[in-house]
């Protein structure tokens, strides 16, 4: 059995190394399996290359947050390509990351940052063209508030908006509710270009913020990889 990751790609060098930091961790977790990792795009090898390469049954799990246009539309049309040009190849596509609640990571990087009691949370993610998409990622964002007892707001990183505005907009809410310092939560993989550009908006409306890592290879990830790619192993202990 092979498990392939994929994650989307980057021209960020950021994105690649975290990604590959990730998929030891997986490798480590996952010991007898062989793990690939793929990207969709900008980075090698892509998916339909190693994919091509393979000859035995394939889960291939999406590193994405969100369920849309990549894990429904470009993703699967990617692995019947694969299917036709190789028939020695099975492959399986689990669900994304976020049918796994990411919450328990984004806290803990919260906290390794140093949130206070008096924060509020800019939770950002990356947009989608799928609606459906974008309220399970805002379903995230509310979970967050819930766990951590303190306003959270959801923005996301593709549609920020003139200026920076949803950035402003968001930062203006969470003062109205009480808090007395924005702490950013990013809800990617990695850092990249994308991160930087809503940091950039933080910068400029609410400089003294606290700004979290990404989730990265956080033991939560890992263990919703490990469910998603082998789900008849027994599941790990919450870290």
């Amino acid at each position: 059995m092979t498990v392939v990751l994929v994650a989307h790609g980057s021209r960020d060098a950021r994105f690649a190394l975290t990604a590959r930091r990730v998929a030891a961790a997986v490798r480590a977790e996952l010991s007898g399996v062989r793990v690939e990792l793929a990207y969709l795009d900008l980075n090698e090898p892509l998916v339909g290359d190693v994919l091509a390469a393979l000859s035995d049954d394939v889960t291939v799990v999406p590193l994405l947050f969100g369920d849309g246009f990549h894990s429904k539309i470009d993703l699967p049309a990617i692995i019947a390509d694969a299917r036709r040009r190789n028939p020695a190849v099975r492959p399986f596509q689990s669900a994304v990351l976020g049918v796994h609640s990411p919450v328990l990571g984004l806290v803990d990087r919260l906290v390794e940052a140093g949130l206070r009691d008096d924060d509020g949370v800019l939770m950002y993610a990356v947009g989608s063209s799928d609606a459906s998409s974008d309220e399970s990622i805002r379903a995230r964002g509310r979970e967050l508030s819930r766990v951590l007892g303190m306003p959270v707001e959801t923005v996301f990183a593709t549609r920020l908006g003139p200026e920076g505005a949803a950035v402003r907009g968001a930062v203006d809410r969470l003062h109205e509710a009480g808090a007395r310092r924005i702490a950013a939560s990013p809800l990617f993989l990695s850092a990249g270009l994308l991160t930087d550009r809503v940091e950039a908006s933080l910068d400029a409306y609410a400089p003294d913020s606290l700004v979290a890592g990404p989730i990265g290879a956080h033991p939560a990830l890992i263990a919703a990889v490990r469910s998603l790619a082998v789900p008849h192993l027994a599941p790990l202990p919450a870290p």
